[in-house]
């Protein structure tokens, strides 16, 4: 039933409250919460609470609450909500009244007004306790956020959501003995951060320990490095750590153990991270914590016997996530101790999952973590060490393909050798016969300082992190690893040197980040009022606008990251604070040794180099008139471009239509969003001179070095812009990392795009207008100019499965002659290539196979086509789309197998 405004008012006559006014309740009226103490949902803990923050929620909006145990007590005027689970007596009543179908899942809710013993009623209940805690945090919301909260009780249309992802999870990492000390032992934080997560309805709440260092070398802070000496004795060995204090070792235990009972309190899970397991600092003369009285002999007992006492200690703790590969400081290959770590687990008296992160993962380290009977989960980066576009890429970088006979060190031989495939991505752990579920962790490099908000994308996101079967997404926070390597500064995380733009905490800043994440990984069809209630409340007349130019700024730099990965790294490839890399100087490549030779701008390699053309390969193919159907630097840039102006455009009107534009929350926003425009304008214009630059290499062409020069200054121009913007605002001194490009500000980045820029000028001097040639006009103009796409006027719909060992016939019709059709299809392994076929036509239907012998796998199967049509350039289908947030391949699921295959 979806009540009109005519019902909607009786409702609300007869639950005694108005729809009126300030949108507060009626004199004499107010709210009963019911809650039945036979109903296990209703009643559990974290339902009880979330009922406690729907009460406060009222209670600040001027509303009486009460709470009662049944209908009947609650008074004759008031307003009614049955706090319950979906099958309990009075919340069926009222969904079967209302007609509302109950979704079966896990953490589904229902929300519905309906009637029964004469009372109308609002139930907010769940096919189980998160379910039911989703669902009352969601008044709680309405309440809060709503102009009108009465209305927004009244439920006026249903609402019957389940979880699109079965894990959404938000990693808190703590690295810095500096900045991250006072909030981890910060009680009156805890509180309001952990309630922000579990109503936007993440379930999981990772805890990273042990991640200030991939490498034991040079450690200044080790706080929490080695985790277990910083928490608690283990009898039987000496370990401990001689400049902590006992206090202050049970007092972070103690810490630990609060901050996962009040996760767990609000119906979400609890990880611990521990990323590091080595406890000898190399070449590290000065470091503030060292670690005393463990042995080569005695490190995996002692392990064992630690995580196991500390799962005791902390019962809360739901699952542990250990990094295994050679940055664990532990050799890879090193089966032994981990199998005996491992053995903590399983013998701390309860079921606690392990996760692994995948990076050097091989199947014995698999067999082990399997053969503990702990559940099991891998979590592979997504888009290496960043956030590229909404969509699994389609392959990995030449730099991270099988290296069987790499020489490497024993502390990395498998992931820098025969694993290096899965440095990055999820390799080849998407078997159909897994023994563990995949989480797909986005790790912070893209956009850890500024704001990101972007509804399209975030839904795309969501959809993505379900590949293959995947289970979800792990999301490090905005500023993770700020203060990282022993780079900590004291005055604030956010890293304002106008300190009134400081938030209470540093993650207030990013309230709106996590609500979109959050929202839409649980249902990418959310409707806009769940964040657009949130900006009303913000900027008022201006949240429109402000939404708007958020979503367009928000999109420019993952866009940038995928096109050109200057490095996969995180520690090395920081584009928000860009440092710049020459576009004809080899021999001056900055930080970005994990690119490929010669080290230019334009020989960097996309993050993902089956769909996007490299600068120079792309140069190289508009000169010979043979462009293929990847999508190019130059669309790259227009993309940015645009987006940088939609951005600015709205960010202009917010400026005219928002109130409190004094407010910390509006400047944090406005100065963000500008931020990104000019960085998006600085991009697309390098992108363009890249381009241009390698035309001039080929040819001598004096023209398109000028065109590149002009290209150059104005994205050293629009970058000024940046510098200047955040000039006062962010402090000189932005540190992620100790190294020069992971600390400073935009405004020391200057320098070095000057000289460059007087290098390409320097060879002007030689340079003579090339032969006339159409082919090289086209191509300077196409590097100026706006592109078109051809757009690919096909339809291809995919079988739900394919049969293992059999052909899987493939059928494209065409709306338009077609020239030629190339079909691309791969395993969903990323150590295997793809592999092309040329599609034959009849009747304006191409078709192919994919061979029996390909299709005998245990992995789901992955295509696109590559389309011409006849006289125009090659098109992708089905390609990004117009929104850029498409899956650009079709992938389908393997089915039973077939006799020849058993």
């Amino acid at each position: 039933m979806t009540p009109n405004s005519s019902s909607r008012r009786k409702f609300l006559q007869a639950a005694g409250l108005s729809a009126a006014g300030a949108g507060l309740a009626a004199p004499g009226s107010g709210v009963s919460i019911v809650i039945d103490p036979a109903d296990p949902i209703g009643s559990s803990g974290p339902a009880q609470w979330a009922a406690g923050e729907l009460q406060v929620a009222l209670e600040q909006r001027g509303l009486a609450v009460q709470r009662c145990a049944h209908l009947a007590d609650a008074g004759a005027a008031s307003f009614c909500i049955t706090v319950a689970g979906a099958q309990a007596a009075l919340a069926r009543a009222v969904l079967n009244e209302a007609r509302v179908p109950i979704p079966s899942l896990p953490e589904a809710l229902v929300l519905a007004s309906g009637s029964t013993s004469g009372r109308s009623v609002v139930a907010a209940c769940g096919t189980d306790v998160r379910g039911a805690v989703f669902a009352v945090l969601e008044l709680a919301d309405r309440a809060r956020y709503s102009s009108n909260p009465v209305e927004a009780l009244a439920v006026s249309t249903p609402v019957a959501e389940r979880p699109a992802n079965q894990v959404r999870s938000v990693t808190r990492l703590f690295t810095s003995d500096v900045e991250d000390k006072p909030w981890f032992n910060d009680r009156t934080m805890w509180g309001p951060y952990l309630t922000m997560l579990a109503g936007q309805r993440f379930n999981r709440f990772h805890l990273a320990l042990g991640i200030g260092y991939d490498f034991l070398r040079k450690v200044t802070d080790a706080y929490f490095l080695f985790a277990y000496p910083f928490l608690l004795d283990v009898p039987g060995y000496r370990v401990h750590v001689p400049q902590l204090p006992v206090r202050e070792r049970d007092s972070n235990l103690e810490m630990l153990r609060y901050i996962s009972e009040q996760t767990v309190a609000r119906g979400m899970e609890f990880q611990l991270g521990l990323w590091m397991h080595g406890y000898e600092w190399i070449d590290s003369p000065n470091p503030n914590y060292t670690i005393e009285g463990l042995t080569h002999e005695t490190h995996g007992p002692y392990c064992r016997d630690a995580v196991r006492a500390l799962l005791k200690a902390c019962p809360a703790i739901s699952g542990v996530t250990f990094r295994v590969h050679g940055e664990s400081g532990v050799d890879e290959g090193s089966y032994q101790f981990w199998k005996t770590v491992f053995e903590g687990v399983s013998t701390c008296g309860r079921t606690v999952e392990i996760d692994m992160h995948s990076k050097g993962m091989d199947q014995t380290m698999l067999d082990i973590a399997v053969g503990s009977g702990m559940p099991v989960k891998l979590s592979p980066k997504y888009w290496g060490e960043h956030l590229g576009m909404p969509y699994h890429q389609a392959d990995i970088r030449e730099l991270e393909r099988p290296k069987p006979n790499a020489q490497t060190s024993r502390l990395m031989k498998l992931s820098a050798g025969s694993r290096s495939f899965l440095r990055y991505g999820y390799g080849d752990l998407l078997r159909e016969d897994r023994k563990w579920d995949v989480v797909h962790r986005i790790w912070p490099g893209t956009q850890r300082l500024l704001l990101w908000g972007d509804p399209v994308t975030a839904a795309a996101y969501a959809r993505a992190f379900r590949f293959c079967g995947s289970a979800g997404v792990e999301i490090m926070e905005p500023l993770s690893f700020k203060g990282r390597r022993g780079s900590g500064l004291p005055g604030g995380r956010c890293a304002y040197a106008d300190t009134s733009l400081n938030p209470r905490w540093d993650w207030e800043k990013y309230v709106y980040s996590h609500r979109i994440w959050g929202r839409l990984l649980y249902n990418p069809d959310s409707s806009p009022e769940v964040w657009q209630r949130y900006l009303k409340a913000q900027f008022g007349a201006g949240s429109a606008a402000m939404e708007s130019a958020l979503a367009h700024g928000s999109r420019i730099l993952p866009i940038v990251t995928t096109a050109h990965a200057a490095s996969a790294g995180n520690n090395t490839y920081w584009p928000e604070v860009y440092l710049n890399q020459s576009l004809v100087d080899a021999t001056q490549p900055g930080p970005y040794t994990d690119s490929p030779a010669p080290r230019v701008f334009g020989n960097v390699s996309p993050l993902d180099p089956q769909l996007f053309y490299r600068i120079k390969d792309y140069a190289d193919d508009l000169l010979k008139g043979e462009v293929s159907g990847q999508y190019s630097p130059v669309e790259v840039a227009q993309w940015i471009e645009d987006f940088a102006a939609e951005a600015a455009k709205s960010a202009a009107q917010a400026q005219a239509l928002s109130s409190g534009k004094d407010r910390p929350e509006y400047r944090r926003a406005a100065i963000d969003v500008d931020l990104m425009v000019g960085l998006g304008r600085f991009f697309g214009a390098k992108f363009r001179a890249g381009v241009l630059y390698r035309i001039f290499e080929q040819t001598g062409d004096r023209i398109a070095l000028e065109q590149c020069l002009r290209m150059y200054r104005a994205a050293r121009a629009a970058f000024a812009t940046v510098a200047e913007r955040g000039k006062g605002v962010y402090v000189p001194d932005i540190t992620v990392g100790e190294l020069r490009q992971l600390r400073g500000h935009w405004m020391d980045r200057l320098p070095a795009m000057d000289a460059d820029i007087s290098e390409v000028a320097r060879k002007l001097e030689g340079a003579r207008p090339a032969e006339g040639s159409p082919l090289l006009a086209q191509a300077i103009a196409q590097a100026t100019g706006r592109p078109r796409r051809d757009l690919a006027l096909c339809i291809h719909t995919p079988g739900a499965v394919f049969r293992a060992g059999e052909p899987l016939e493939i059928a494209l019709t065409s709306a338009a002659p077609m020239s030629s059709v190339q079909i691309y299809f791969r395993h969903v392994n990323q150590a295997e290539r793809w592999v092309s076929a040329a599609m034959e036509v009849r009747e304006s239907v191409w078709r192919a196979a994919i061979p029996a012998d390909y299709t005998n796998s245990q992995y789901w199967l992955q295509y696109y086509f590559e389309v011409r049509r006849m006289g125009r350039s090659a098109a992708l289908y089905p390609g990004l789309g117009a929104e850029l947030n498409q899956q650009p391949y079709f992938t389908v699921k393997r089915g039973a197998e077939t006799s020849r295959t058993k």
